[in-house]
């Protein structure tokens, strides 16, 4: 690997350096895809524009919406208090990500421009309606998270724009979150499927009043379930409809066969993991009571 270094200390500066390289610069943020993909001849940048000496992009702020800096890592995530209750599904999908080691490294922003259709955190970020903010030479611009990536690999971050932070809003009252991720072994393993859903119930904790079903790993991008998102609105929250919101998600997704597992098996495990997912996000409503 050939390529010119640079350590911009400055938003701005970071901001001005990728527009000067434009398709031959690539920022880097904790480097867990990005150096993978380098060595093995995916991306060779001219440019590598570190982003490791920028102060501000590492703040999470909870003041109101929710906002994570692009340089939030995920061990940062796993460990943030203020998530532990209905924001849970954020430290579940950051504890899945690699080992130790990469989480200490791994930030959610490079998470979120690397657009694999496997990850685990931005499931989560798309079940909170999270939007994204990219900054560029002509100012900031920002984008539903679900619009932002359309393509394994592919999003709508120019060249020369540096994506700043994702932002949500607070979960209204009678809410929670789960994430749950089937692979080949418990750790350290890309998913072969994963699943984040929210639900919202009314005051009495039984009636659904609003979800979010979000599967990953079975279509070129992170995906709404919005077929089972719909049969479930305004239902009471039993068994039965937690079966049939399962599959109806499973109805929806688009997995592929690779060597990993079939289509078929794929989409049994939405079914089961999407009804998994729904019942533990009713069960913390209710144990929160």
């Amino acid at each position: 690997m050939h390529f010119e270094y640079h350590e911009p200390t400055s938003v701005r500066e970071a901001v001005e350096l990728g527009a000067r390289f434009g398709a031959d610069g690539r920022f880097l943020a904790g480097g867990t895809d990005l150096l993978i993909q380098m060595r093995r001849g995916q991306l060779r940048p001219r440019h590598v524009v570190s982003l490791h000496r920028v102060p501000g992009l590492d703040a999470i702020d909870v003041d109101g919406a929710v906002t994570l800096g692009a340089l939030v890592t995920h061990r940062r995530l796993e460990r943030e208090p203020s998530f532990r209750g209905a924001l849970q599904a954020l430290i579940e999908g950051a504890e899945v990500v690699g080992g130790h080691q990469i989480r200490n490294v791994a930030t959610v922003g490079g998470n979120i421009v690397n657009a694999s259709p496997a990850a685990d955190v931005a499931p989560v970020l798309l079940a909170l309606d999270a939007e994204v903010t990219c900054l560029g030479p002509g100012g900031e611009r920002s984008l539903p998270l679900e619009a932002f990536a359309s393509a394994p690999g592919v999003t709508a971050r120019r060249p020369d724009e540096l994506l700043t932070r994702a932002r949500f809003a607070r979960l209204p009252p009678h809410s929670a979150t789960a994430f749950l991720k089937a692979g080949r072994r418990r750790a350290m393993e890309i998913s072969l499927v994963c699943v984040a859903a929210r639900v919202t119930l009314d005051a009495s904790r039984e009636r659904c009043l609003d979800v979010r079903i979000v599967l990953g790993a079975v279509a070129p991008t992170a995906m709404r379930a919005r077929a089972a998102e719909l049969g479930l609105r305004g239902q009471p929250l039993t068994a039965q409809a937690l079966r049939e919101a399962g599959r109806a998600a499973a109805g929806e997704c688009r997995p592929i066969s690779d060597v990993r597992a079939s289509a078929r098996y794929r989409a049994l495990l939405v079914a089961t993991l999407v009804e998994r997912a729904l019942a533990r996000c009713g069960e913390r409503i209710r144990q929160a009571a």
